[in-house]
């Protein structure tokens, strides 16, 4: 049986640690583990040289995916984010041949021509997730975005975060319904609500894989899912591969999944 293609974000490993030990460290862990591909964190590099990344997982037989915090669209601006570009040299510089971005604040005056031009001029592909915002974590906004794209023919995709659409009580079955055709990469990260009430990411549970499963019915056989939860423990290469060999199962044809 086929297995799908599995990345971890590797802010899973936490924010602290990945900046102390940076993610160089973990292409090898990743890759003993069965991934696919690795997420480079953005926000967490600190001194690291995108061309030594970009080496490692050319050794090792990975693809990376860049994920920025960096949103498509800001307020009161037609064009696209003017960082764009600079944003994609830059993904592209630590091997990368996705960039991830949240959609920010899209409206119907927002410029689809300047981010076609400004696309053609890189290799690497486009990725807009849902993020934990009111302005990019709706489906709505989504789904006007992505009417445009298919208008004008660009070679945009989306990021499902399955978890972000908790935090502006989204339906995540309904996102999936209505917006898997565009989906290219799926973030896989079940949620919790805390005493303090706060919304918390966490590894899943039985029943979050089986959602999960539901959930990829709407979208193409095989897509590229990623961990994007808690990977904490005194032994991360046994964690690691187990969470791999869980994901890449899900949507599988076959008997029942082992479960983490």
């Amino acid at each position: 049986m086929s297995k799908s293609p599995v990345s971890i974000s590797l802010s899973s490993y936490g924010a602290d640690l990945v900046r102390q030990v940076g993610q160089l460290a973990f292409v090898e862990v990743l890759a003993k583990a069965g991934a696919q591909r690795i997420e480079w964190r953005e926000e967490l590099l600190t001194s690291e040289d995108p061309r030594e990344l970009a080496h490692a997982i050319e050794q090792q037989g990975l693809e990376a995916v860049f994920s920025s915090p960096l949103e498509l669209w800001v307020a009161g601006r037609a064009q696209p984010n003017p960082l764009l570009a600079a944003t994609l040299k830059r993904a592209e510089s630590f091997g990368a041949r996705w960039l991830k971005v949240s959609l920010g604040y899209f409206t119907d005056t927002n410029d689809l021509h300047s981010l076609a031009a400004c696309l053609a001029e890189h290799a690497v592909q486009l990725l807009v997730e849902n993020d934990q915002t009111l302005h990019g974590g709706r489906i709505e906004p989504f789904q006007r975005f992505f009417a445009q794209v298919e208008q004008h023919v660009l070679p945009v995709r989306m990021t499902f975060d399955i978890g972000n659409w908790s935090w502006q009580d989204q339906s995540a079955a309904t996102a999936a319904r209505l917006l898997g055709r565009h989906v290219a990469y799926v973030h896989c990260k079940a949620v919790t609500r805390r005493a303090d009430s706060k919304l918390v990411a966490i590894a899943p549970a039985a029943a979050d894989l089986q959602q999960w499963e539901q959930l990829l019915t709407h979208m193409a056989p095989g897509i590229s899912r990623a961990a994007e939860y808690p990977l904490q423990a005194d032994d991360l290469q046994q964690l690691t591969t187990e969470h791999v060999a869980v994901l890449a199962r899900l949507g599988q044809p076959g008997p029942e999944h082992a479960h983490v």
